[in-house]
């Protein structure tokens, strides 16, 4: 039983450690990309492309711990986009252009987590509803178009080079990390930290314990939409632009990152740190093969793959 509850161990907490690691020893290993894939510059564009889903998945991390799940993040990120693309194109001032678009992301999650909770709906059902609405309303807003804005400072959060150099890596980065860890701190010290992981472990047991699921899975799922507003803020940030087409299919990569970084979907189980693991093993897994030359398809095989093997390991964890 000792032995059985180690390897548990070990498989909980090392496991995204030692996938990193893996991905990173095997493409450092290849003669081709070598030089390439071991340079800064090259740690530093992946760092800033992983960005806008490791956002995304700090907020899936805290839905999927609670035995939710929400299939309208990338809907949500594109629609926040284009909203703070139309406020500062309509002369708002920046920053109230990115308050907006961070609302909008947070009011999105607050109507999934209403509907989850008030009508007693599926979420994967109420998600995937909303997960149209977000992209019909981003085309309306956007006259079925990109929505083009005047530069400002907010196309520097997610520059490669930034100002001043002393920040080395692109202000975004920055936010991602120091984000990461406050939720990490709020996922393990806070009452609602425990809130959430009991939720998805036994909601019956929960319930009876005093706990108020519903109110509960409500601001869960409005913290998650608005880290969806604040990707979508990097989104514009990058292109430069609101696209309300942008993000398609990018929901199942941020769920995949919380998963490969140890995340249960069936709930009680993840960590913030894992899911930042999932996410860099993702963006190393692209970039290498990128690197390589492999196609796309390939690149979604490996990526399935990963997916399937940790589910697996879920599984035998549990």
């Amino acid at each position: 039983m000792a032995k059985k509850n180690r390897v548990q161990l070990i498989l909980k907490w090392l496991g995204p450690f030692i996938g990193l690691l893996l991905v990173l020893a095997i493409f450092s290993l290849i003669p081709e990309i070598q030089e390439r894939f071991l340079r800064v510059s090259n740690f530093k564009s992946v760092a800033t492309q992983s960005v806008i889903v490791a956002l995304g998945a700090l907020g899936m991390t805290l839905i999927i711990i609670s035995g939710g799940i929400d299939l309208s993040a990338a809907s949500n990120i594109a629609l926040s986009s284009v909203i703070v693309a139309f406020g500062i194109n309509a002369g708002f001032p920046p920053l109230l252009a990115i308050v907006l678009g961070i609302l909008t992301g947070g009011v999105v999650g607050f109507i999934n987590g209403s509907l989850i909770t008030s009508l007693r709906l599926v979420p994967f059902i109420v998600t995937l509803g909303m997960l149209g609405i977000g992209r019909g309303v981003a085309k309306w807003i956007a006259g079925n178009q990109k929505i083009d804005a005047p530069l400002t400072w907010v196309n520097e959060l997610m520059a490669k080079n930034p100002e001043p150099s002393c920040l080395l890596m692109a202000p975004g980065v920055w936010l991602m990390v120091i984000l990461a860890v406050i939720m990490a701190v709020v996922l393990k010290y806070t009452v609602f930290g425990k809130h959430v992981f009991a939720t998805g472990s036994n909601e019956s047991t929960a319930r009876l314990c005093g706990i108020r699921i519903a109110r509960t899975k409500i601001l869960i799922y409005t913290i998650g939409g608005l880290f969806c507003g604040l990707s979508g803020v990097m989104q514009f940030s990058r292109l430069t632009v609101g696209d309300p087409t942008v993000a398609v299919g990018l929901e199942l990569d941020i769920i995949a990152a919380v998963v490969i970084g140890g995340g249960s979907l069936s709930g009680g189980a993840g960590s913030i740190m894992g899911s930042m693991i999932g996410v860099f093993i993702m963006a190393f897994l692209r970039n290498g093969s990128t690197m390589m030359g492999w196609p796309n398809y390939i690149q979604e095989i490996i990526i399935g793959a990963i997916i399937v093997i940790a589910v697996a390991l879920d599984r035998i964890r549990h």
